[in-house]
């Protein structure tokens, strides 16, 4: 066995847990890293950017936001059902973060919407191709990384943690194994665990949620993001809670076939497995509205309908909604699409030349489809949506001109949220809310902020608390490392 000392020790290379380390290092803390996998990040890699307060940023484009705005939005949107001290931490300490990264050299290309109606708090790395979308963050980990190798931070890769070493009532160090098989056993004042959730364990979504992977939900399936750092904690005494899922529409059809998804993502008639319209389409443009509403219905799945006049005026118009993880705005090579997902047998895409032929493509009832469609279009003609209010200038017929379209939408996730439970100085608690001796925890495990949906108003907010709360953990380790050294003294 191989037996290492150190101040700190910080399990996972994700944002949160570099932010840990790096913060540790600068406060003069010897710090180890243990990550799972052969690279550091996790799912920041897939990611974009971060959430910022009142930045310079910002302040350039007149998009600034006070923390006070932010945190009085953030605290009504939640109903208060969550720890406003952790939350004030973190909303106050991420515009010296914004500044903190990019003393490291990261590049932002700015601070956006997510869509019309949020906040621009979502600081977008500027990405090493050029091009705004998903991975633009991994520039942000390249640079996270070289900081913390600067720092002399030991970051052990496909070097998965296994357990906590707790003695009398401390958490004292981990235990881990190599990549060859080597146990080892890692000694410290402080740990702190970032290990991302569980988003790629469907035994535990089940168990935890009862949701089932593949079926009836569909998360986002990081690489080693399996649960581990929730299962040592928990063991070590942790507080088991807040376990949620950051919930997102998914759809299963291939990233070449992206402008389908695009198509089905308007704010055009939507129907679940029965037939029936079920909300106001205009809201699928906030991702969690939109995907709480889908987990609602039978089979957790819905449809998407339109038809080829709708897709005419799309090529024409541009679509009603576009978002920066969604940036085509004019259906580009649909038709070519549309055949390639029909050619192929897709259960994600439907054409129909009638809408009863369309029906039983679906497995709906063909009269109840019909009645559905009368008095969509009923409203339409109406101009006025007496059902569920929807903005006029999306009532758009769909008559069947040029072939009616349905699109599959599931219910998914980014991933999973929580787990234990922290204070705003990211210590670990027990079951008496008291923390736990040189247990802290920060990022996913530990983002309980949210209460029962995430808050794409101030967008960015899951990697803002991965980073902020990893540099929160890192500052109360260094204090807590401090105060044993004077009580030894």
């Amino acid at each position: 066995m191989k037996t290492l000392h150190s101040d700190v020790v910080v399990v996972a290379a994700g944002p949160a847990g570099l932010a840990a380390a790096i913060t540790a290092a600068e406060n003069g803390k010897k710090t180890i890293v243990f990550e799972k996998m052969s690279t550091a990040g996790g799912a920041a890699n897939m990611g974009m950017g971060l959430l910022g307060i009142d930045t310079h940023i910002q302040k350039r484009t007149f998009n600034d936001i006070s923390v006070e705005e932010a945190f009085n939005l953030h605290m009504q949107y939640t109903h208060y059902r969550v720890d406003a001290e952790l939350v004030q931490a973190y909303f106050s300490l991420s515009a010296d973060t914004i500044l903190w990264l990019e003393e490291m050299g990261v590049e932002f290309a700015g601070a956006f919407r997510y869509f019309r109606d949020s906040a621009a708090t979502w600081h977008i790395v500027k990405p090493e191709n050029g091009v705004i979308g998903p991975r633009a963050a991994g520039a942000m980990i390249k640079a996270m990384v070289s900081r913390a190798k600067e720092l002399s931070v030991e970051i052990y890769y496909e070097t998965p943690a296994t357990d906590l070493i707790v003695r009398d009532g401390r958490v004292c160090g981990v235990k881990a194994v190599d990549a060859a098989g080597e146990q080892i056993e890692a000694h410290c004042k402080a740990v702190c665990v970032c290990t991302g959730g569980f988003g790629n364990n469907p035994e535990m979504i089940k168990e935890e949620f009862g949701l089932v992977q593949g079926k009836d939900f569909f998360s986002i399936q990081v690489p080693g993001v399996e649960g581990d750092g929730l299962r040592m904690m928990w063991k070590a005494g942790a507080q088991k809670y807040g376990l949620n899922v950051e919930v997102i529409q998914s759809v299963t059809l291939p990233e070449e076939l992206r402008t389908l998804s695009i198509a089905m993502f308007q704010p055009n008639l939507l129907i679940n497995q029965n037939g029936d319209r079920f909300m106001n389409e205009e809201y699928v443009s906030n991702g969690t509205f939109f995907a709480n509403a889908i987990g609602l219905q039978p089979g957790r799945c819905v449809y998407s309908i339109f038809d080829g006049a709708i897709v005419r005026h799309y090529k024409k118009h541009g679509v009603d909604i576009v978002s920066l993880v969604h940036p085509d705005t004019h259906l580009e090579g649909f038709d070519s699409a549309a055949e390639q997902a029909l050619q192929s047998g897709s259960d994600a895409f439907f054409a129909a030349d009638t809408a009863e032929e369309l029906a039983e493509k679906l497995g709906i009832d063909p009269e109840k489809l019909q009645d559905t469609l009368d008095e969509y279009n009923d409203m339409c003609a109406c101009g006025v949506d007496s059902k569920f209010f929807k903005s006029h200038k999306y009532l758009r017929p769909i008559t069947g001109r040029g072939k009616y379209y349905a699109g599959k939408i599931f219910f998914g996730a980014y991933g999973t949220l929580g787990g234990v439970r922290i204070n705003k100085r990211c210590e670990v608690l027990d079951n008496e809310n008291k923390s736990i001796p040189g247990l802290y925890s920060a990022g996913t495990d530990a983002n309980t902020i949210y209460g029962d949906s995430y808050n794409f108003m101030l967008p960015g907010n899951t990697m803002g608390f991965a980073v902020n709360s990893g540099r929160l953990a890192g500052f109360a380790m260094s204090d807590y490392i401090d105060s044993l050294e004077e009580e030894s003294i």
